[in-house]
């Protein structure tokens, strides 16, 4: 018996969420086809001049939005931004620095604090929990 190994495929969108770029912005015959696991790795490794523009310029994805902002997805959302933006408009929008923005960036932080906080207070619980049995 031989062994018959099929290529490992996804649809567009899933690869396009783990390169980091928006859909719609890709040119349709990466929309209209399928990826293989093997062209996704070839397009990580050395990726073509469309996805460099994307990935310089956008638009980008939500995600990638909210990473440059330094907020949430959600934070995003609450701030009415629904849409894809280039850099371009993220820049203007940290030069604006709207009171939404400020918020968001706040509780991103205090969100970030408190993690931190958590952690740490669990690694100090764990160490007691090793004390007492030694």
């Amino acid at each position: 018996m031989t062994s018959h190994q099929t290529a490992q495929t996804m649809k567009p969108a899933t690869a396009a969420k783990k390169l980091g770029v928006y859909l719609e912005a890709t040119p349709a015959e990466f929309q209209e086809g399928v990826v293989s696991r093997t062209e996704l790795n070839t397009l990580q490794a050395d990726p073509p001049e469309w996805l460099q523009e994307l990935r310089r310029n956008g638009p980008h994805p939500r995600p990638v939005v909210a990473a440059k902002l330094g907020i949430s997805i959600a934070g995003l959302a609450r701030g009415g931004v629904t849409e894809a933006l280039t850099t371009e408009q993220i820049d203007a929008l940290k030069q604006e620095n709207p009171e939404w923005l400020q918020k968001e960036r706040a509780t991103q932080a205090d969100v970030r604090k408190e993690a931190v906080r958590i952690k740490e207070k669990n690694a100090q619980r764990a160490e007691e929990s090793k004390d007492k049995r030694s």
